[in-house]
């Protein structure tokens, strides 16, 4: 263990010599935020009551908790995986007494750490200013469900990233090309998942179609529990459709790495 701890150090390090795409990168966090939360201000300033079924209170705790849990969950280095391969720089790791993927979760854990310091830094600055309509739960069992959704989340979002990034074994040109996809599913992902607004405003057929895919156990899941609006038998079925798209998203990246060494040629190097 000794050696992934050295990893998420040395992925510190890191940020600390190209500060500027990190401060970027929260500004970019934090704006988005800003622009969710008056959205939702606007409209509750028009309305009166519940809209959509959410109190203001509830939806702006829940725009809180998409920029806490949004930055845990959806913050990755597994992007440069694809460049790593594509570079020809994967043979360096299968010569060391490395695992792969463990080093990648590593590398994910720094930068998750990181984040939540920043995030919870700029949420309590916004906070103390603002003094917005705020939900605090008290129930233990809402708030140890909710950590353990959050601990669901990060494994089930590394597993479909990681296997994005595994796609380059199999495209020889120059891996910036797919960043233009991976950014387009990247804004699907974060509206699928609850990012932008509580997905249980769109029309009951198509969130229940959603709620089939892994997308909702990102961000939307976790906060309706915090929120303490889902019983004991919501929160288990929730957990058991995790489970099993945790177990297939592994079942896929496994077969997906061993293909892929198999045409892998370390080309680049």
């Amino acid at each position: 263990m000794k050696k992934y701890w050295q990893v998420i150090k040395t992925t510190w390090q890191e940020y600390s010599v190209y500060r500027l795409n990190f401060l970027v990168w929260r500004l970019r966090s934090f704006i988005g935020f800003l622009t969710i939360y008056f959205f939702w201000c606007a409209v509750f300033l028009q309305a009166t009551g519940e809209v959509f079924g959410w109190r203001e209170g509830q939806i702006l705790t829940y725009i809180f908790g998409v920029a806490l849990v949004r930055s845990i969950v959806l913050s990755s280095r597994t992007i440069d995986v694809g460049g790593e391969i594509n570079q020809g720089n994967l043979t360096n790791y299968l010569l060391k007494p490395l695992n792969f993927l463990v080093y990648w979760f590593s590398r994910d854990i720094a930068d998750k750490l990181l984040n939540i310091f920043f995030t919870i830094f700029e949420l309590t600055l916004f906070f103390i200013i603002v003094k917005p309509l705020f939900f605090w739960q008290t129930n233990p069992t809402f708030l140890m469900t909710t950590v353990l959704a959050v601990i669901l989340s990060i494994i089930l979002y590394f597993y479909i990233n990681f296997f994005l990034g595994m796609i380059a074994f199999w495209t020889p040109e120059s891996w910036s090309g797919f960043w233009g996809p991976r950014f387009i599913f990247s804004i699907i992902l974060e509206f699928f998942a609850g990012a932008i607004f509580p997905l249980d405003i769109l029309p009951a057929p198509l969130f229940n179609l959603i709620k089939l895919t892994p997308f909702p156990y990102l961000i939307y899941f976790p906060l309706k529990i915090y929120l303490g609006q889902v019983n004991l038998l919501q929160i288990l079925t929730g957990f058991g459709v995790c489970f099993f798209w945790i177990g297939i998203w592994y079942f896929i990246v496994e077969k997906t790495w061993r293909a892929g060494l198999r045409v892998y040629a370390a080309e680049g190097r």
